[in-house]
């Protein structure tokens, strides 16, 4: 077993077309069936934001404080390919790919020039909502060896693309028809973090050593 923390940044992809910056962190818990497969849980917490009301055409900008939990399986490249204990492809034997699902809970801060009396005002959406959520990874984990030679220490860099299933991650659900794009909102997030590992191991004809 694992758990793990760290931070990173967000980057919005929803209904307006400045995509923004926001700062979060997480938290994670993952069984390990062999060293290089798992299935975990995630919880984050932090901003997503986008929009900007001078650039705007309707002065549209949110400020999503989030929070976030879901339960993602990874397989890891060393689940697939031979190595050795040096080399590239002990190296790169941490590489993985994964996917989930989760639900986000939006809550959201509008920022806006109130403008009522033009015709193409957009009124903001909800201030809070949940919605389904698909999280896809991509990354790599570095393991280190303590002094009895076990690899319980590791530092992860991981690229998060969020696809959510709703209009609530930029909170403009209410919008008239004709400003939707049809598309699911979606948010990324690069995150930097640390591993320890703990907890009996058991077998498998694959080893991180």
């Amino acid at each position: 077993m694992s758990i793990g923390a760290g931070a990173g940044i967000t980057q919005s992809f929803g209904d307006l077309a400045k995509h923004d910056y926001g700062l979060a962190g997480y938290g994670s818990f993952d069984y390990l069936f062999t060293p290089f497969v798992s299935l975990g849980i995630e919880g984050q917490m932090g901003e997503i934001n986008g929009g900007d009301i001078y650039t705007d055409p309707y002065s549209r900008q949110f400020i999503n404080s989030y929070k976030a939990i879901s339960i993602n399986g990874k397989l890891s490249l060393g689940a697939v390919i031979d190595y050795g204990r040096t080399g590239f492809a002990n190296a790169i034997k941490g590489l993985y790919v994964g996917a989930g699902a989760g639900v986000l809970m939006n809550k959201m801060r509008f920022v806006q020039r109130y403008d009522l009396n033009n015709p193409d005002y957009i009124f903001p959406g909800k201030d809070s909502s949940n919605d389904l959520l698909v999280p896809l990874n991509i990354g790599i984990t570095f393991n280190f060896m303590d002094r009895y030679g076990y690899s319980k220490y590791g530092i992860n860099f991981n690229y998060q693309a969020n696809v959510t299933l709703g209009e609530g991650m930029d909170g403009y659900d209410d919008s008239p028809l004709k400003f939707k794009s049809g598309k699911p909102d979606i948010y990324n997030y690069f995150s930097i973090g640390l591993k320890y590992h703990f907890g009996s191991i058991g077998l498998s004809t694959k080893t991180l050593y």
